[in-house]
């Protein structure tokens, strides 16, 4: 792992903060689209945030997004079982503030996508 600013990653990190935050402001009608697919979205978030700065291979990025993805939701859990709360609105809507399963089954699913998504685009990372 080498430190090395990413400019494509950091684009597309732009990209998907964009469509992140449209998620959070435009999707609360939609509960599947800010609760599910929010959380999906966010391990490609945080897999193109540390490609940005990190040189090193997509698996290893994709699991560190994906434990932040499982971090986030420990941390609330631990949250509402000690009766902390964090007074930022802004943290709480971007950090959630409560745990659910479905969460962690999405980030999951993102690390999938990432997965997937790499592949698709490097045909030397497929299965042989």
């Amino acid at each position: 792992m080498i430190l090395r600013f990413n400019g494509r990653a950091f684009a597309a990190l732009l990209a998907v903060t964009a469509l992140e935050a449209l998620i959070a402001t435009l999707g609360a009608p939609y509960p599947l689209l800010r609760g599910f697919v929010g959380d999906v979205v966010a391990v490609g978030w945080a897999y193109l945030a540390y490609r940005s700065i990190i040189r090193a291979g997509v698996l290893p990025l994709a699991f560190a997004a994906l434990l932040t993805g499982y971090a986030v939701e420990l941390g609330q859990y631990l949250a509402r079982h000690f009766g902390w709360r964090l007074e930022q609105p802004l943290l709480r809507i971007v950090l959630g503030s409560v745990p659910d399963w479905w969460d962690v089954l999405a980030y999951t699913l993102g690390f999938g996508l990432v997965l997937a998504l790499a592949a698709w685009r490097r045909p030397e990372l497929r299965a042989a």
